[in-house]
């Protein structure tokens, strides 16, 4: 507050002031006079001076502060000044986008062009529905479509290159369409071609072959372009005898040259790794061990009664199959010794051939298939091969010890040299991992459990080390084996000349966990990536997913720069998909991506488009598939309606298994010109329906191939296939639990919280996705053929559940007990 000091005459100045001489008589003089109690004038002065001094700056802070108020609160009705900012530190956010803020450059006058050119030369059945124009005019940077089957995406998609490249002036060189499979990939590019050269702008096939890839052939140019990688050859495609990979990215099959590499690595490891070794034991022990039984199951409630009967004869069976081992050359066996021990089998006495120490197991002679399968004992009313089948069964059901059954001599063989520790044929016996339906040979098993762990975007050790086992569990010992093995194999892979990788460590090379490895990438690499178009997406897996997602990013990293003197600006990724059609579950792929598109793709603006109608079937074959299909989750506000001409509503008929009645009716809708698809569940059942139907394979196969109206394919198999009449033989069901893949899927994040056994829970959702694929390949007729229970099923759902007979879209014709 400023001071204001009152001008004074020099006798009323304050004594502080006054000469010290002068203070000091002042002083006394006051003093003498107070107490005289003198009035004393220049005193007076001085009180007053210093009443009026105090007085002045006491009144001045006073008016100051009165007036301050006084004055904001008269301010306050003009101006009120309110501070909106927060106490605490805010950083800026993250941009997650994998996308710029653009749209494409659509006009009206553009759209209505290409509208009167496609109505002017396409065929009235091809023209656009709104829904498909919709997809065909998506201006934001990403773009889902829910296609159900029988959508007609595949026009869609094509005429949506084409406003692209011939209307919008974009770069075919900007542009990837992925398909998941060869025969996919072919189709595509033949209607590409087609459509393109109607439009002027004819495309020679190896042009198309750069736009329309599968997965695999985008990585492989990505990886070889890499210093010292120039020559790199996949794993996968050792034994395909082509360079384009156009396989399907689920196909684990292994061919002579994989199984070779393997079996070299693992002849390494088995010389040098102490504990990969050590491991081979407890897994040969597992692995060659007789498969129980339940004691429930027919056979063994059937043999149960002849136990005793089985005991009196079993030394002498053990005598006469020895006998015949012997004469064979392949007993005895080295390392193997000869031991009459005695089992006790539902409270009989039984016998065994012999005892490996290392593995100590048990070994049983069995009966070879090459032997006379009438050979007896002398009085015997059975054959010695149905007298060791009971044997085996009740062994099966009632054996706790750990028992090797030869059953041929041929097993023996590899037996024997996996005994005498000859690890350059590999492992020499067969695993089965808790969860799979079947055994298969370890290092199959491996490649298996491998794959399934990279496609879900983990590493193999570090997925490992993150699992747990019961103690005595034998998949402890095939995980950890599997854990040395798989880092084993992928650096022998790369010591070959030229070096070897798996396409799955491709993928993960240029994944979200890599980023910097995309920088690596040139500006011509990178680019096709730009405008993404990816069909059935709903099988993708979350290891692609990585991979799209890094890519798009690095993209946008680089900027226009990349774009510079191009049509094709920024970045687009346009997914067609339908999460009723999500088959692969059991390989490592996931509908969640496509589910949660926008979660998972995060963009400024996206657009959804729904393709309702269907133009395959009609009205009863959708409605029945939908009906089995609704149990599980999906993308809600689905609904399919049969568009095109009317057909006639024949219900989905559903029948007990009758082998020989599927044959006549396949071979009634044969002679009537119409297409038929056979589809089975498993692959033993294509060698059991073969004789109903051969004389249809016969006459089919006569024709040449485009006039060939009969195809025989797995359920996983036919998709994106159709067929006037289609014949279903077996039930949809989830069978098995799987520790492992629970474990797995739980890292991957996939799953709902707290669900402890997510992997199974999408499987059994899955059945019901395999029967809705299954039926709708039907244009008019499709039969089901299902297998009649046996006894209940605890906890094992079947899609042929859903079934419903009193709507009117299904026939069930089955005796229901």
């Amino acid at each position: 507050m400023p001071q204001h000091k009152p001008d004074l005459p020099p006798e009323l100045r304050p004594l502080a002031e006054m000469p010290l001489l002068k203070r000091l008589a002042a002083r006394l003089f006051g003093h003498g006079l107070t107490r005289l109690r003198a009035q004393h004038r220049f005193s007076w002065l001085h009180g007053q001076a210093d009443g009026f001094r105090s007085g002045h700056e006491a009144g001045v802070e006073y008016g100051y502060r009165e007036g301050k108020a006084d004055g904001l609160e008269e301010g306050r009705q003009v101006l009120l000044i309110r501070d909106f900012r927060p106490d605490e530190h805010r950083a800026p956010g993250v941009d997650d986008s994998l996308f710029d803020d653009w749209r494409l450059p659509l006009t009206a006058d553009i759209k209505k062009r290409i509208k009167a050119d496609v109505a002017r030369l396409l065929p009235a059945h091809a023209q656009p529905s709104a829904a498909q124009w919709k997809m065909i005019f998506s201006d934001t940077p990403s773009t889902s479509v829910i296609a159900g089957a029988g959508a007609g995406k595949s026009t869609s998609l094509v005429l949506r290159i084409l406003l692209l490249t011939h209307y919008l002036g974009f770069e075919l060189s900007s542009m990837t369409v992925v398909t998941f499979t060869r025969e996919s990939r072919k189709d595509f590019i033949n209607k590409l071609m087609e459509i393109l050269n109607l439009w002027g702008q004819p495309l020679g096939f190896k042009e198309a072959q750069a736009v329309v890839r599968t997965f695999h052939s985008r990585i492989l140019p990505m990886v070889r372009s890499l210093p010292g990688f120039e020559r790199l050859q996949a794993f996968e495609n050792l034994s395909a005898g082509f360079e384009e990979a156009d396989s399907n990215p689920f196909d684990l099959r292994i061919g002579d040259a994989q199984r070779q590499q393997m079996n070299a690595c693992y002849h390494q490891l088995h010389g040098r790794h102490a504990r990969f070794r050590e491991l081979m034991t407890p897994l040969a022990r597992q692995g060659l061990q007789l498969k129980e039984l339940e004691r429930d199951h027919p056979d063994v409630q059937k043999r149960m009664a002849v136990t005793e009967l089985a005991a009196k004869r079993d030394e002498e069976l053990c005598d006469v199959i020895e006998d015949l081992w012997f004469r064979a050359g392949a007993w005895p066996i080295k390392g193997i010794e000869p031991s009459r021990q005695t089992f006790e089998i539902n409270g009989a006495q039984f016998h065994c051939h012999g005892y490996i120490p290392e593995l100590d197991a048990w070994v049983v002679l069995g009966f070879d298939s090459r032997e006379n399968a009438q050979i007896s004992r002398p009085n015997a009313k059975l054959s010695v091969r149905a007298e060791w089948a009971v044997k085996r069964t009740l062994f099966q059901a009632f054996c706790h010890k750990p028992l090797i059954w030869l059953d041929s001599y041929d097993s023996s063989k590899r037996l024997l040299s996996s005994l005498a520790g000859d690890a350059s044929a590999g492992p020499g016996f067969d695993y089965k991992v808790k969860g799979e339906l079947a055994s298969a040979p370890l290092l199959d098993s491996f490649v298996m459990a491998a794959g399934f762990i990279e496609n879900l975007g983990l590493d193999v050790p570090t997925a490992v080390g993150n699992m747990s086992f019961a103690k005595d569990d034998p998949d402890r010992f095939f995980f950890e084996a599997l854990s040395i093995f798989w880092k084993a194999l992928e650096d022998h892979l790369l010591d070959q000349s030229p070096p070897i990788m798996t396409y799955n460590r491709m993928f993960s090379l240029f994944g979200e966990n890599t980023p910097e490895n995309l920088k690596l990438l040139s500006d011509p690499l990178l680019r096709p990536m730009s405008h993404l178009m990816i069909d059935e997406f709903q099988d993708v897996s979350p290891q692609i997913v990585s991979w799209i997602r890094a890519s798009l990013r690095e993209i946008r990293s680089r900027g226009p720069a990349m774009h510079v003197g191009r049509g094709a600006q920024r970045s687009s990724l346009l997914c067609v998909g339908d999460d009723w059609q999500s088959i692969y579950g059991w390989r490592g792929s996931s509908p969640k991506y496509f589910m949660a598109f926008n979660q998972e793709f995060p963009s400024p603006s996206t657009t959804r488009v729904m393709l309702g109608e269907n133009y395959r079937s009609h009205q009863h074959i959708i409605d029945a598939a939908e009906h089995i299909v609704r149990a599980a989750p999906a993308i809600p506000g689905k609904k399919a309606k049969a568009a095109g001409t009317p057909k006639a509503l024949v219900p989905v008929t559903v029948l007990e298994r009758d082998d020989a009645a599927l044959g006549r009716k396949l071979l009634e809708h044969y002679q009537q010109g119409d297409s038929v698809l056979m589809l089975y569940r498993k692959s033993s059942d294509k060698l059991l329906i073969q004789e109903h139907i051969q004389s249809v394979i016969n006459v089919d196969s006569s024709l040449p191939i485009q006039a060939r109206r009969l195809k025989q394919l797995t359920y996983h198999s036919a998709k994106g296939l159709q067929a006037d009449a289609v014949f279903l033989l077996g039930d949809c069901q989830h069978v098995t639990s799987s520790p492992y893949k629970n474990q797995v899927y739980r890292m991957a994040g996939l799953g709902k919280d707290g669900d402890s056994e997510p992997y199974d829970t999408a499987q059994k959702d899955e059945v019901l996705r395999l029967a809705y694929v299954g039926i709708t390949r039907a244009v008019s007729h499709c039969y089901w053929y299902v297998e009649k229970p046996e006894g209940p099923a605890v906890n094992v759902p079947k899609a042929s559940e859903r079934v419903d007979g009193r709507k009117a879209f299904f026939d069930d014709q089955r005796i229901l007990v």
